[in-house]
């Protein structure tokens, strides 16, 4: 029964992540993730210090969950760390292709994500976007990435 633990965080997590772009990432921390629609030269940007907001908290779970006999903090920290690395597969390897694994992806769900992204990067200012989501973009761009397979 822990184990649901796991799937249903990860799935929080996409809320979260779509919470924290438009209203954190968008809002206050702006100066943080601007850099991110304006890009600056270089391999880092300022905007990856978001990944420091999911990832320490999933470590202190998984690790107190696991000082305290595998309880469900564990699972939490689990469920947290599996959206971490699906949101570094898709944003930075498949999306932005800081590493160039997969370049020439023709899968229908990667293009959908690509196009809701791209739609997302082409507002620069923090007032403006849509598609915050990660995982989940509006059901147009699966519709038209279905229909080009």
């Amino acid at each position: 029964m822990m184990w649901l633990i796991i799937p249903t965080t990860f799935l929080f997590m996409e809320f979260m992540a779509w919470f924290m772009h438009k209203y954190v990432m968008h809002g206050f921390l702006w100066f943080v993730h601007k850099d991110h629609h304006q890009p600056e030269s270089g391999f880092f940007e300022k905007n990856d210090f978001f990944f420091l907001m999911f990832a320490v908290p999933s470590w202190l779970l998984i690790m107190f969950g696991m000082m305290a006999g595998n309880d469900f903090r564990l699972f939490i920290g689990l469920g947290i760390f599996a959206y971490g690395v699906c949101y570094f597969l898709i944003h930075d390897v498949l999306i932005h292709q800081r590493f160039k694994w997969f370049r020439n992806s023709r899968n229908w769900y990667v293009r959908a994500v690509r196009k809701g992204h791209y739609v997302h990067h082409r507002y620069k200012e923090k007032e403006e976007g849509q598609c915050f989501g990660m995982l989940i973009v509006p059901m147009q761009y699966f519709k038209e990435s279905f229909k080009k397979r």
